[in-house]
């Protein structure tokens, strides 16, 4: 990212379904869209590269740990419930130097009003190497929840990682 006009994010999606092409994977398109309907009303430019994964520990770990250092924004989907599959958490946890719980803490509680269920996520927010990283769950409507409300602090987030200080400029 370059004086807040422009940032880069990869997006990962893990699943097996997908990756064997039983289904069409949505939720890392939709992750996507998101971020580009949010760069145009920053005035931000946005590259994302997607890819695509079976449900290997080894090869997200892989993954994001090579992109940590090139991308402002790493997002997952997939693997943050408590399934014998669900590993993404547990994979990326270890590689964040700075996590940031207050996120998706926020959104558990907030989404898990009408559906308790919502309290299962494992999901995890932070920093590692010079990337945002946070893990979604799978699904499109988990998805849509969770950019609603990491979009809503992204802005102040990637200014923070930066090393920006705005806190004069938002008062």
């Amino acid at each position: 990212m370059s004086d807040t006009q422009e940032y880069s994010a990869l997006i990962v999606t893990l699943s097996d379904r997908a990756f064997s092409g039983e289904y069409e994977d949505l939720s890392g398109p939709r992750i996507k869209e998101r971020l580009e309907e949010f760069a145009g009303t920053m005035g931000w430019n946005c590259r994302t590269d997607m890819t695509l994964l079976p449900d290997d520990p080894e090869k997200l770990r892989d993954i994001v740990t090579g992109a940590s250092d090139r991308y402002d924004l790493i997002f997952t989907t997939g693997g943050t419930g408590i399934g014998p599959r669900d590993f993404t958490v547990d994979v990326i946890k270890p590689l964040l130097e700075k996590e940031l719980p207050g996120i998706m803490d926020f959104i558990r509680i907030k989404y898990a009003f009408e559906k308790p269920n919502a309290l299962l996520s494992r999901a995890v927010a932070g920093v590692a190497g010079k990337s945002l990283v946070y893990t979604l769950p799978g699904s499109v409507r988990a998805v849509e929840e969770y950019m609603t409300e990491i979009l809503r602090t992204l802005e102040h987030t990637l200014l923070m990682l930066k090393g920006v200080d705005t806190h004069g400029r938002h008062q």
